[in-house]
């Protein structure tokens, strides 16, 4: 019997994370009256798309940079906040900081705030494209959800 690679574990957890989101999103009521999008389709879209790229990983063969489980010596031991657990925990916080800030800055301002952050945060240096980019991504996802989708997303500080 073979063993599983570390891209077949992930991908096991990703399936089994899929189809309980699937099951959930099967869960959401829809609409009374007929809509083109209604609002359990953005989730099982979701589901499904991560459930198809988790067998494209399974089935994926890992290269010797790809798949390396080896710990790089120089991150661990270089400065504290660059370490890969402070990268996992100053994420983690940074999604908890966007996610408490989001109603009262708004998903414009607290979204581009959290993908600038982020990237800077992880070496990213050309702050004028990373301000740009950020903001064109978030933009158009918040044009898209709230003027086609008819999403309520929250407005906060902006008039928009």
């Amino acid at each position: 019997m073979t063993r599983l690679n570390t891209n077949q574990w992930l991908a096991l957890v990703f399936a089994v994370l899929a189809a309980g989101y699937i099951a959930m999103a099967w869960q959401i009521p829809t609409f009374p009256l007929p809509r083109p999008v209604d609002s359990d389709l953005f989730p099982k879209v979701l589901g499904f798309s991560l459930l198809i790229l988790s067998v494209f990983l399974f089935f994926e063969k890992p290269t010797p940079i790809a798949g390396a489980d080896e710990v790089d010596e120089e991150a661990q031991n270089g400065p504290l906040l660059l370490t890969p657990w402070a990268r996992v925990i100053v994420t983690s916080l940074a999604i908890a900081a966007y996610a408490l800030l989001l109603v009262p800055l708004g998903f414009v301002l607290a979204s581009t705030l959290l993908c600038v952050g982020l990237t800077a945060y992880y070496g990213y240096r050309r702050h004028g494209v990373n301000l740009a980019t950020s903001l064109g991504v978030v933009l158009a996802l918040y044009l898209t959800m709230t003027r086609v989708m008819d999403v309520y997303l929250p407005t906060g500080v902006l008039p928009f």
